[in-house]
């Protein structure tokens, strides 16, 4: 990893160590050691405790006491958990206020164009299409706690661990952008309909 300069340094951190499960540098159960990661970031030790924490809230993480931090070994209940979540806010947001459809459909183009490329592209500009609605509700609170999920990174592990589709699927997005263009009252459940389609199906 190339060392750190750039501030604040705590988002940095996490932004790195997110690449690297993403990518599958580290796999669950590996162990990500403070003085190491300190050490090839060339930084202290305090903002990686920080960093780690945060991950920890997003459970990607596991600090148990006296034991160091470890890659949580994720299942398809917590991908379940969190795509429900996802969805009622998406759902909340869509009834606090509507986005731009031309800003929609700006996102749209650039997920087609993403279609023949990386899926970190697909992932990048799904995200930026659904914040689009999640910030139009005008409810900052609402937009801090869905950004708080981590849905790009967690994205990438469903598809990494679980073969699950890719999310940021460009045609499943046409629906959605043409009932918000003809005002269609149950735009929120189609919404939350969408994202739970890629969701893992509840164990009974």
């Amino acid at each position: 990893m190339k060392p750190v300069t750039r501030s604040p340094l705590r988002d940095l951190i996490r932004r790195t160590v997110l690449d690297g499960l993403i990518e599958g540098r580290w796999g669950p159960g590996d162990r990500l050691v403070e003085r190491q990661l300190a050490a090839e970031l060339g930084v202290s030790q305090a903002p990686v405790r920080e960093a780690l924490r945060e991950l920890e809230a997003l459970r990607l993480i596991e600090c148990p006491p006296n034991k160091g931090a470890r890659v949580r070994a994720l299942t398809e209940a917590d991908l379940r958990q969190v795509y429900e979540v996802r969805a009622g806010l998406e759902e909340t947001a869509v009834r606090l206020g509507r986005p731009s459809v031309a800003a929609l459909r700006e996102h749209l183009a650039r997920l087609h164009e993403a279609a023949a490329g990386s899926l970190a592209d697909q992932v990048r500009h799904g995200v930026a299409f659904h914040r689009e609605i999640v910030a139009a509700s005008g409810n900052d609170v609402l937009l801090s706690v869905w950004e708080s999920l981590g849905i790009e990174v967690w994205t990438h592990l469903s598809v990494r661990l679980f073969r699950t589709q890719a999310v940021e699927n460009a045609a499943d997005h046409e629906p959605l952008v043409a009932a918000f263009e003809r005002g269609d009252p149950q735009v929120g459940e189609l919404l939350r309909a969408h994202i739970l389609s890629y969701a893992p199906p509840p164990t009974r």
